[in-house]
C-alpha cells in the first residue's frame, strides 16, 4: 500500500479480463548550477524495441556516487516522444509515476494518451530512476521465493513464531538485495535521483526542469526543488507525499487514508461504515484462521487485505471490490487474489516484476529509521482504532519494511524547502487513500510562501489529473500557458 504503480491501468485490465517511507536530502544548490553530466551532452536516440514508432530511447551516463563525479557511472534509461507542434514547443516534460519503483520507460508510452494535450507543446520524457527497471534495476529474490513468502508469512503476526518469521523474511529480503544488487543499493536515494534529473535536464538542453510527479514522484519533485530551486521550471506534484512525516507518520497517514476511502466506498453501497468495516474484519479474521484455497494457491489474510486496498486507489474500481468481497464471503477467494496479484506485479504464470524490490531499496536508502518490533507493537492499539481493517497491517509494516537492511539510510525526513523557486503546483485529493490530502497541505507549506501553490480536489482516488476535469484544466493551463492558479483553488 505504497503508491500508484499504474494501479488504475491494471485494475482496468482486470475489470475487462497499492508506503511510503521518509527520505532525506542534504545540501542545496541555491545558484541552481546543477550537476555536470558524466557524458557527452549529445544523446544517441534510437527506435525503441517495445514502444510505438513515435518513441525514441536513449541512455545517459551519471555518476554512481554524485560525491565522486569522476568515478564509476550508471546508465539511466530514457524514452521520448517529441512535441507535435514544433513551432510552439516549450521544452521537455519529465514524468515520474511513483512507487518508488515505477518504470517511466515502460509506463509513459502506455499512459501517454492521458497527456496528449501536453504532448503537443512538450517533448514527453520518461525515465527509469536509478535502481529501477533498465537503470540497473534492483533484484532481491526470485519468483519462487516471492511466492513462498506471500503464502507463508503473516504480515500481521499474532504469535511469537509468526513474529519471528515475519522479521526473518524482511531481513532475508534485504540480504538478497545485497547479494544480487549490492553495488547499486547504497546509491538509490531520492536525492541521488534528483541529481540525475538535473543531468537529464542539461543533456536535453533545457534551462529549467519541467516535471510532472505523481505519488512518490512528488517526493522526488520536492527534493529536486530543494536542491536546485533556481532550476525549477513548471513543476506539478499530484497525490502528494508528506515531507514532514517519519516512518510511523506515513503509516499513520495511510491508516487514516485507507479507512477514510473504505468508509466512502461503504457509504456508496448503502452500508454504514461501522457495519461494513465489521463485516470485512470478520472475513479477514476467518482468513487468518483458515485461508481460502484458490487452485493450488491460498488467499491469506495478508493477500486479502492487499486486494481490498488496491481497489481504493480509484473510485472506478469500487465495483470490483463489491464483487470480490461477496465472492470471498461465499468461499471463492479468486477475485481478491487477482486484485492482490495486480498490486504485487504477479502475472498469470506466477512471474513477478521487480518493482517492489526497487521500491524497498529506494525507501530504505532514503530513511535513516529502522523501527523495531517493539515500536510497531506500541502503535497497534492506536492504529487498530484508526482502522480495524488496515491498522495492524500498516503498524507492523513500519518494522518489517527495512528490518535488517544492509545499507544505512540518509535521513529521517526529507527537505523540501525551495526559496527562490518558481511556483510549484501541489494537487491533493480529499479521498486519496495512499497519500492523504494533508500531505499536500504540508508539501505546499514546506516548499515555502510563493512557491507551493495548493490545489484541492474534492474527490476519491490516488491522483487527480485525468480523472478530475477541473484539475486537468488547471494543470494544463499552468504547464502550457504558465497560468498559476490562486493558492487554495478547489475543484469538485
Amino acid at each position: 500500500m505504497r503508491s500508484i504503480r499504474s494501479i488504475r491501468r491494471r485494475l482496468t485490465v482486470l475489470a475487462v479480463a497499492g508506503g511510503l517511507l521518509a527520505t532525506g536530502c542534504t545540501g542545496t544548490d541555491p545558484a541552481g548550477s546543477g550537476t555536470k553530466p558524466a557524458a557527452s551532452p549529445r544523446l544517441d536516440w534510437k527506435r525503441c524495441d517495445d514502444a510505438g514508432a513515435e518513441w525514441r530511447c536513449a541512455t545517459v551516463k551519471v555518476p554512481l556516487d554524485h560525491a565522486k563525479p569522476a568515478g564509476a557511472t550508471l546508465g539511466i534509461a530514457l524514452i521520448r516522444k517529441e512535441a507535435t507542434d514544433r513551432k510552439r514547443r516549450i521544452g521537455s516534460l519529465l514524468f515520474n509515476f511513483g512507487g518508488p519503483g515505477a518504470s517511466g520507460v515502460e509506463m509513459l508510452p502506455q499512459l501517454s494518451g492521458e497527456y496528449a494535450s501536453l504532448g503537443e507543446r512538450y517533448d514527453l520524457v520518461g525515465f527509469d530512476p536509478r535502481g529501477v527497471g533498465r537503470s540497473s534495476g534492483v533484484v532481491c529474490r526470485d519468483d519462487a521465493e516471492q511466492a513462498a513468502a506471500e503464502a507463508a508469512v503473516d504480515p500481521t503476526p499474532d504469535t511469537p513464531a509468526e513474529e519471528a518469521a515475519y522479521l526473518k523474511d524482511a531481513a532475508d529480503f534485504g540480504a538478497g538485495c545485497a547479494r544480487r544488487s549490492g553495488t547499486v543499493i547504497p546509491y538509490t536515494t531520492t536525492s541521488a535521483t534528483a541529481r540525475d534529473l538535473d543531468v537529464i535536464r542539461q543533456v536535453l538542453g533545457d534551462e529549467k526542469l519541467h516535471y510532472f510527479g505523481i505519488s512518490y514522484g512528488t517526493q522526488l519533485g520536492g527534493t529536486y526543488a530543494h536542491l536546485f530551486p533556481r532550476r525549477v521550471g513548471r513543476l506539478v506534484l499530484d497525490a502528494v507525499v508528506d515531507p514532514t512525516a517519519d516512518a510511523a507518520g506515513h503509516a499513520r497517514h495511510q491508516t487514516v487514508g485507507f479507512q477514510r476511502a473504505l468508509d466512502n466506498y461503504l457509504r456508496s453501497t448503502g452500508q454504514s461504515p461501522r457495519a461494513g468495516t465489521a463485516r470485512i474484519t470478520a472475513l479477514l479474521a476467518a482468513l487468518d484462521r483458515r485461508p481460502l484455497e484458490v487452485g493450488d494457491r491460498l488467499l491469506t489474510e495478508g493477500l486479502a487485505t492487499t486486494g481490498i486496498a488496491v481497489t481504493l486507489y480509484a473510485e472506478s474500481s469500487w465495483p470490483l471490490l463489491t464483487e470480490a468481497l461477496e465472492a470471498a464471503e461465499a468461499g471463492d477467494g479468486s477475485g481478491l487474489l487477482r486484485l492482490a496479484d495486480a498490486y504485487n506485479d504477479r502475472d498469470e504464470k506466477g512471474r513477478y516484476a521487480t518493482r517492489s524490490h526497487s521500491q524497498r531499496a529506494i525507501s530504505c536508502a532514503d530513511s535513516s529509521e529502522r523501527p523495531t518490533a517493539a515500536r510497531a507493537k506500541a502503535l497497534l492499539p492506536e492504529f487498530r482504532r484508526l482502522s480495524p481493517v488496515f491498522g495492524a497491517f500498516l503498524a507492523w509494516d513500519t518494522a518489517g519494511w527495512c528490518a535488517g537492511w544492509p545499507v544505512e539510510g540518509e535521513a529521517r525526513t526529507p527537505a523540501a524547502s525551495a526559496p527562490g523557486a518558481d511556483p510549484v503546483l501541489v494537487v491533493g485529493t480529499t479521498g486519496d487513500p495512499a497519500t492523504p490530502y494533508e500531505g499536500a497541505e504540508r508539501m505546499a507549506e514546506e516548499l515555502g510562501e510563493g512557491v507551493g501553490v495548493l490545489v484541492t480536489n474534492k474527490g476519491e482516488g490516488h491522483g487527480a489529473y485525468g480523472t478530475s476535469p477541473c484539475v486537468t484544466r488547471t494543470v494544463d493551463a499552468y504547464l502550457l500557458d504558465g497560468k498559476v492558479p490562486a493558492y487554495g483553488t478547489t475543484c469538485g
